[in-house]
């Protein structure tokens, strides 16, 4: 409880009372309390319970109450803990931009019972940057130079924000999406729009002086933009041996680590064990064929203290073998065996290899880990690099690799990139933009031999009869879920590998879910027509949807599927689920890289996907999250004014 709230207030310091009893054997006793490392007094009984009783002020936080005892079996039987937050006067007479708030009753589950643990009500600041040091202003702007809708990154000569009007109102955010660091390309006002991410809080303070903005921000949050919301632990551990766990998390990609986060976010605190094939904590997987060169800690997507601190296991190099649902048992490839209560499925899939003579040869990658991607940076730097698949990898692996390598070529077996999903014209134009770049593309033909030499690839012979100087392949032709070892667990499958689950993300097995890359879910955009979309917002919502579920919430999935994807510095925007379109609109210019075009099914608008024409995708992203349609008619217009809120 002290730790959650000193998060909020790390200017404070703490004065209040607390009394704790704990109960264990006849002989169990205390041998060492301690607050803020002083030892405190305690009064044992004869029942096997101890009453611990004190006072304490001027006390910094977080603050922590440590009980150490020879006995393994302690059980805290009650604790009252009343706290208030001491603002010295001459940093309470600084913060007069600052909304107070008011500290609310927090709740924590242990085995499923639900404590309270109630904090007096007096006043705290809610902005976690105190220190006036930290903090920096600056006019950014005058009020008159954004129109309702739009957004402008600005300086505070420390660092950028992304500053928004809408309604009249100027709010202002961190300008970097805290997944790849890249510029925000979509409103931050509206999280409904991108569901699912996490946008970059700069405890930032807008005020309007003289017709002129006013930024207010933390020179740490604008420096670091990130964010991390109050977090519960684990109060319970000695309650399991090392082979049971309440939760068991089989996949530590974004949705299996979402998961983790928001069960602890909710105040959950029995054990969560996460377990992964890879050897590395969970990093950002979509992030190696953008930035390639990448080390594993730089794309992390929580350091290594994240998971001691908020006690969430990791389990790396563990292949889960099989499950036995009936007796709640995780299997290992090595035998270890790991009972759970609650169990989540997030492994994603498994990428596709070539079927050609010499695919197992020195040099011919899938891009899977953060190894994978560096060695081929490395080996394709001033080589000849072939690239087999003209997939969301297999481009943005050409893309990186362009300026780098001595040549690409890039072998598809369609006639254009991205027809199924982009649509032929728009796919065209990508395929200029790639070709502008050195990029050479092999079209409507595949691979069929790869050929060596001193037991390394050298050449890649195509059907059509073209052969490719090859120092390097990499392969980007698909995936398929990562679903083999539940063929025998009664988990309801479908006939391409998908685990199917319903809008809470749950199983046909009670206290079973899944989530991410190897699920189809009811989509409610399209009629609850069970889908996969594999995409990384989407990865995060089935994460978050998840453990809300397993903590009985209740809540269904009902968001809008967001990607974007950029190469050459040029990036693309895509809302919706554009599966089966017939017609596609475009306007814009094609030639220029300056559209917007909709995906239409019969009279309906599907999805929507831009290049340089913002905020269009996010704005159609809200209209859908609301249930609104709309209709082929208007937007073949060209008038985009009711959607960027000039017009009706």
């Amino acid at each position: 409880v002290c730790d959650a709230l000193g998060m909020s207030c790390p200017a404070g310091r703490l004065r209040g009372s607390f009394a704790c009893e704990f109960v264990g054997t006849p002989c169990a006793h205390l041998t060492q309390t301690a607050l803020e490392n002083k030892v405190l007094g305690h009064q044992p009984s004869g029942d096997g319970s101890c009453s611990l009783q004190g006072e304490f002020t001027d006390i910094n936080v977080p603050l922590t109450i440590r009980a150490q005892s020879h006995q393994l079996c302690l059980i805290l039987r009650h604790v009252e803990v009343k706290i208030e937050v001491v603002i010295p006067e001459k940093e309470r007479s600084k913060e007069e931009m600052s909304p107070n708030g008011k500290a609310s009753p927090l709740i924590y589950k242990v085995n499923g019972t639900a404590r309270h643990y109630h904090l007096e009500e007096h006043p705290i600041a809610s902005n976690p940057y105190h220190n006036p040091k930290d903090m920096v202003e600056a006019s950014v702007c005058h009020v008159k130079d954004l129109e309702n809708g739009q957004m402008r990154e600005v300086d505070l000569g420390c660092g950028k924000a992304l500053l928004i009007k809408e309604s009249g109102e100027f709010h202002a955010v961190g300008h970097k999406c805290p997944h790849y660091g890249a510029p925000l390309g979509f409103c931050p006002k509206e999280e409904s729009a991108v569901p699912g991410m996490e946008l970059a809080s700069i405890s930032a303070q807008v005020k309007i002086e003289k017709e002129k903005v006013y930024i207010r921000a933390s020179k740490q949050a604008l420096q670091t933009q990130r964010r991390t919301k109050v977090m519960a632990k684990c109060i319970s551990l000695s309650n399991y041996n090392l082979s049971s766990t309440n939760v068991l998390i089989i996949g530590a990609g974004a949705a299996g680590l979402v998961c983790a986060e928001t069960l602890r976010q909710e105040g959950f605190s029995d054990r969560i064990v996460m377990c992964t094939m890879d050897r590395h904590l969970p990093y950002d997987r979509p992030k190696l064929s953008k930035s390639m060169d990448s080390h594993p800690e730089q794309i992390a997507l929580r350091p290594k203290e994240f998971f001691c601190t908020y006690d969430i296991e990791v389990l790396t190099e563990m292949q889960v073998a099989a499950v036995d649902v009936k007796s709640k048992i995780a299997v290992f490839k090595d035998g270890f065996k790991m009972e759970y209560n609650k169990l989540l499925i997030a492994t994603g899939n498994t990428p596709k290899t070539l079927s050609c003579k010499g695919k197992e040869m020195e040099n011919v990658f899938n891009i899977r880990t953060p190894e994978d991607a560096n060695r081929v940076v490395k080996l394709a730097t001033s080589k000849n690099v072939v690239i087999v698949g003209a997939s969301f990898l297999g481009m943005e692996v050409a893309a990186y690799l362009a300026e780098r390598a001595h040549s690409v070529s890039l072998v598809e077996l369609e006639h254009v990139p991205f027809k199924k999903f982009f649509g032929e014209r728009v796919g065209r134009a990508v395929m200029k933009m790639f070709e502008n770049n050195r990029v050479k593309f092999y079209m409507q033909t595949e691979v069929s031999e790869l050929r060596e030499q001193e037991g390394k690839l050298k050449e890649v012979v195509l059907k059509s009869g073209k052969v490719l100087r090859a120092d390097v392949c990499v392969v980007g032709v698909g995936a398929v879920p990562a679903t083999g070892f539940l063929k025998q667990s009664g988990i309801n499958i479908d006939s391409k590998g998908f685990i199917v689950v319903n809008k809470m993300m749950q199983t046909n097995i009670p206290g079973v879910f899944a989530a991410g890359d190897a699920v189809t879910f009811p989509l409610a955009l399209r009629n609850n027509k069970k889908v996969n979309v594999p995409h990384w917002q989407m990865a995060h919502m089935h994460g978050r949807i998840a453990a809300l579920n397993m903590l009985a919430h209740g809540t269904e999935i009902s968001t809008v599927p967001y990607l974007w994807t950029a190469m050459f510095g040029k990036s693309i925007r895509y809302a919706g689920h554009g599966e089966g379109f017939d017609d596609v609109v475009i306007q814009g210019d094609l030639d220029e890289l300056k559209f917007v075009a909709f995906y239409t099914k019969s009279d309906e608008v599907v999805a929507v996907a831009s290049m340089n024409y913002d905020p269009i995708v996010s704005k159609v992203a809200e209209v859908l999250a609301a249930g609104r349609t709309i209709r082929k008619r208007d937007v073949e217009t060209g008038d985009m004014s009711w959607l960027t809120g000039k017009g009706s």
